[in-house]
């Protein structure tokens, strides 16, 4: 049963993944009630930290309810990682996650994200840096190297375990695959079944169906499983996973009903916490995915995102309840 220090995952954990403008609290929380078992904030930027600005301070927002939860940095100054791992410790969340896997071209410009795969020394510094200012335990999320020919995932995990590292969560792609291609996992059992790593790692990329996850679980050995995209969304692919894992069953997809009853949540979760204006812009990314599947959406879904008005996308979502309940849901 993998443990993060002293926080106990269960069994085997799903872990929500830290998703750039996806993240947030009002999302958190629907993938919270549908069983996700850890959670991390979207990643935050240790120079924007520093320097006091608006969206990265608002980003360290966490609720008891999402406990345990991690806050995830990112930066490539040690200085500016040790000074953020001190603030992030005084807000209390139960570990400190450092991102070098983001593949995004403005953050590995900066020298930050997955650009630290090019240099493990540097990988090995700032880690060591946070670790050091910090009482919270450290965890990281990387990926397999910058490109095929320096796959160097399982250096960096001996690597960051010597010096403290208490989980390891890798994407099984390189910098230079993005999201591209399917996500090789051999690397990760293989660094799984290293005798001489005893931290929990977990696998990450491409899992989207409970017959998937219970495939990758078996072949490649992990301690838990890390869902990104296929939750946008779909926050009940946890519970479908547990029920699965559980039973060797195949739950029923969510009822029209439940599919707006928790758009609904997360569209005044979103109003509530980012404001109203804020609020429904940003929710305007999601309607796609809670609707997807059911036949001729596209009017409704359009209407969705061309409001600004809160009462207006409360009717809309009561017509889509109301219309899709009188036939068949999906195509």
């Amino acid at each position: 049963m993998p443990k993060i220090a002293n926080i106990d995952l269960g069994e085997f954990p799903l872990l929500l993944a830290p998703m750039e403008d996806v993240s947030d609290p009002p999302f958190r929380a629907v993938c919270k009630e549908n069983g996700a078992d850890l959670m991390y904030t979207e990643f935050i930027s240790s120079e924007g930290l520093i320097r006091d600005a608006i969206k990265s301070r608002q980003k360290l927002d966490i609720f008891d309810y999402e406990k345990p939860i991690g806050i995830q940095i990112f930066g490539g100054d040690e200085d500016a990682m040790a000074m953020s791992a001190k603030i992030v410790d005084a807000t209390n969340p139960d570990l400190l996650d450092i991102n070098f896997g983001c593949p995004v071209k403005k953050v590995v410009c900066k020298g930050a994200g997955a650009a630290v795969l090019k240099d493990i020394d540097l990988m090995v510094r700032l880690t060591s840096a946070c670790i050091r200012s910090t009482s919270l335990p450290v965890t990281v999320k990387t990926r397999l190297g910058w490109d095929e020919r320096t796959k160097n995932i399982e250096e960096v995990a001996e690597r960051l375990q010597d010096i403290g590292v208490q989980a390891l969560t890798v994407h099984g792609r390189t910098r230079m695959q993005l999201y591209k291609g399917e996500a090789d996992w051999t690397l990760i059992a293989k660094i799984k079944n290293n005798p001489r790593i005893h931290i929990p790692i977990f696998g990450n990329g491409d899992i989207d169906t409970p017959e998937k996850a219970v495939a990758y679980r078996n072949r490649y050995g992990v301690d838990g499983i890390m869902i990104g995209r296929a939750a946008i969304g779909y926050p009940w692919i946890f519970r479908e996973i547990k029920h699965y894992m559980a039973t060797g069953e195949t739950l029923a997809p969510p009822t029209i009903a439940e599919r707006l009853q928790a758009c609904r949540k997360h569209l005044y979760g979103s109003v509530s916490w980012k404001g109203e204006k804020l609020g429904i812009l940003e929710m305007r990314r999601h309607y796609a995915s809670y609707l997807k599947g059911l036949s001729h959406v596209k009017e409704y879904r359009t209407r969705l995102v061309m409001t600004e008005s809160m009462a207006e996308i409360v009717d809309i979502l009561a017509e889509v309840e109301d219309h899709y309940s009188q036939e068949p849901e999906f195509v």
